[in-house]
């Protein structure tokens, strides 16, 4: 497969590019379009192929519970049927899409699908992990397959409100809506089961990965799989704490401390506790954590955004690898490094997995190229949606981490304009 095509919407612009998928595996966009890495309407797909459209349910039964969006309307997901030998196994993958830390964010936020079931897609296309094609997704194509779409702004973890501004803050309860409606829906058979789910999805997959796997009985093989949800409590470029102040905002906005695992509460405050590195040698049920070294959103949102380089020096490099000086390498190399350290304790579990790769990107399940494509990145030549299967079906242990940049070049990196 030689060549693939992007088709994003973003803030009312329509882009298709098409990429020359042996050319330095580059995709770019503009810098706005960072959202896309972790929300459905960025599809990939293979060049002529059919996408598989998704509707959307509303989980009608929600409001009651008083499990609703930012903006008060019910929450929702889009479930495809699995057949044959995955009709009872089952595959929750939970929606990224950034967090809002104030009322400012969340009155913006509450005026997009991100807020509001009214603004959601009434379908999306199905791919990496949610294919149903083997070709595509040889390990889960015919499963049922659940995206449970974000809409809180809290990683699926508060439970709040705002009478005055009129927000709604029930992250946790729309998670637990759409497990109850789900389980009547047949999940409650299932024999297997895979929690998933990217960017600030993948941090809500590390917070809910037990409670998940306590909705089964013992008998039902039950794992959990992170992608690009490893945030890291790091320094800024400008020795400050970007990502621990808008979580700081995130979880006493959102009354997201009571919902937080309680292993980790007891010892550290609530806001260490939204930070996955405080999390994962905790959680109990097998866990995979699929992670780019250099993060391209923590780069752009945490490591070196504008508010932390008011002179510029980073802008360059945060929108392309390729223009970062010496010294700049020399601090994302610190960064990996970080992140490494992070990992050490969870990766001694025979129990977890492990993907590491040394690429400038984010969210790499979801998207055809990244998670199992003809020129997909790899290493030790094994594809992420195999070393995914792999480590689920105990066919072999995987605890892979990549040599650091710039020795991979099967890389997918995301370049910025």
């Amino acid at each position: 497969m030689a060549r693939v095509f992007w088709v994003g919407i973003a803030i009312g612009l329509v882009f298709s590019n098409w990429v020359d998928g042996f050319v330095g595996y580059e995709h770019h966009f503009n810098e706005t379009e960072l959202s896309l890495l972790e929300a459905n309407e960025a599809s990939l797909s293979y060049a002529g192929s059919n996408l598989l459209l998704v509707g959307l349910t509303l989980i009608q039964n929600a409001a009651a519970q008083g499990a609703v969006c930012l903006d008060g309307t019910l929450p929702g997901y889009h479930l495809h049927r699995g057949y044959g030998s995955g009709t009872n196994s089952w595959l929750v993958n939970l929606e990224g899409g950034g967090w809002c830390n104030n009322i400012r964010t969340c009155v913006y936020r509450k005026k997009t699908r991100r807020g509001s079931s009214d603004f959601m897609e009434k379908e999306i296309p199905f791919t990496g992990i949610l294919s149903n094609k083997a070709g595509e997704n040889p390990d889960f194509f015919n499963w049922n397959r659940v995206k449970l779409r974000y809409c809180d702004g809290a990683s699926f973890a508060g439970d709040s409100e705002d009478e005055t501004a009129e927000l709604q803050f029930r992250g946790q309860r729309i998670w637990a809506a759409a497990m109850e409606d789900l389980m009547s829906k047949g999940m409650r058979f299932a024999d297997q089961a895979l929690l998933s789910g990217c960017s600030a999805g993948g941090l809500a997959t590390i917070i809910h990965c037990d409670e998940f796997h306590g909705l089964f009985p013992g008998t039902t093989k039950v794992k959990c799989l992170s992608d690009a949800g490893l945030f890291l409590d790091a320094i800024d470029v400008s020795g400050g704490h970007t990502l621990r102040n808008l979580y700081s905002g995130v979880v006493g906005l959102q009354g997201a401390q009571k919902n937080l695992p309680q292993i980790c509460t007891n010892h550290l405050d609530p806001i260490s506790c939204f930070f996955p590195q405080n999390l994962i040698a905790s959680v109990r049920t097998p866990l995979f954590i699929l992670n780019a070294a250099y993060d391209s959103w923590q780069i752009q949102s945490s490591l070196a955004p504008p508010s932390a380089d008011p002179h510029g020096y980073w802008h360059e490099c945060r929108l392309n690898h390729a223009k970062c000086t010496g010294p700049q390498i020399q601090f994302l190399q610190g960064f990996r490094n970080h992140m490494l350290n992070v990992i050490k304790s969870f990766s001694r579990s025979k129990q977890n997995g492990l993907f590491i790769n040394s690429c400038f990107s984010h969210c790499q399940t979801e998207r055809q190229d990244t998670w199992f494509a003809d020129n997909s990145p790899v290493i030790r030549n094994k594809t992420i949606a195999l070393a995914v299967g792999d480590w689920y079906f105990d066919r072999s242990g995987v605890k892979t981490i990549d040599c650091p940049y710039p020795c991979d070049n099967t890389c997918h990196h995301l370049i910025f304009r």
